[in-house]
């Protein structure tokens, strides 16, 4: 298939006995199917050797064999992941696609849930530590945010967002709303970034607590010190993109990109 694109390489970035234990959690043929899979947005069916929406692959390039994801550590699994979205944040964006597709081999196996609650519990003893965390590294707390927002963007019970991440999220975005962190524009990127992502539905699990957030938004876009252009750009941009219904009109697209562009 060629050189790896940089989207291809969310498992070959570990090493190889952490490739291989990903490999079995997935249940996936081969590295390069998984990898292909995550780089298109195709959901691997565990059962059929086969990817929908999967124009890198043909069912005959599957030479798989009966792995069982229950036969590995998914705990370690989870703990892994974690580890790694902390570290990098570009891995973070998409790692919420990796725990859904062991979630759902997990369950369609083992009909267990042990890499789902070692995920939910690894992902609150950061939040629980997340002062710690943002002190310690500013790279690793947004790392964190845009990982914990990517989750609560794929993991679903019932097809609803888990109500158990809403107010851990909330709390991540309250945090990237103060005075403090809008004065720094990689917390300004992310917070505008995930609110991109999720902000609608987080919106209709709880709408008082997104009117509060945009209540700070506004009032650190009227910083009279602090605020980067950029920043005030991003704010600025947020607030229209909500009051036009989570929508941006070609107007503001237009105005918008070309500013940040220039």
């Amino acid at each position: 298939m060629g050189e790896p694109s940089r989207e291809e390489y969310k498992i070959q970035s570990f090493d190889a006995e952490t490739q291989q234990l990903l490999k079995t959690a997935l249940k996936a043929p081969s590295l390069e199917c998984t990898a292909a899979c995550f780089k298109t947005g195709g959901e691997y069916s565990v059962c059929q050797r086969s990817y929908s929406n999967c124009p890198c692959l043909m069912p005959s390039r599957c030479n798989t064999q009966d792995r069982n994801p229950g036969a590995v550590d998914l705990e370690k699994v989870a703990n892994v992941i974690v580890d790694h979205s902390l570290q990098d944040c570009v891995f973070s964006k998409e790692a919420g696609r990796m725990c859904y597709a062991i979630i759902q081999a997990e369950s369609k196996q083992a009909g267990q849930s042990v890499f789902r609650r070692g995920l939910l519990n690894r992902l609150q003893q950061e939040y629980q530590a997340r002062e710690q965390l943002r002190a310690r590294s500013l790279q690793g707390w947004v790392c964190y945010v845009t990982f914990i927002c990517n989750i609560f963007d794929y993991l679903r019970v019932n097809n609803m967002p888990m109500m158990a991440l809403v107010n851990p999220v909330y709390d991540c975005l309250f945090r990237l709303a103060q005075p403090d962190s809008l004065s720094k524009e990689e917390e300004v990127d992310c917070l505008v970034l995930q609110l991109h992502r999720v902000g609608e539905q987080l919106e209709k699990m709880n709408g008082q607590r997104m009117d509060e957030l945009f209540v700070l938004i506004r009032d650190g876009f009227l910083l009279p010190t602090g605020l980067s252009s950029l920043a005030q750009l991003l704010l600025l941009e947020i607030i229209e993109f909500r009051a036009a219904g989570w929508k941006t009109t070609p107007a503001a697209h237009k105005y918008y990109y070309s500013e940040v562009s220039d």
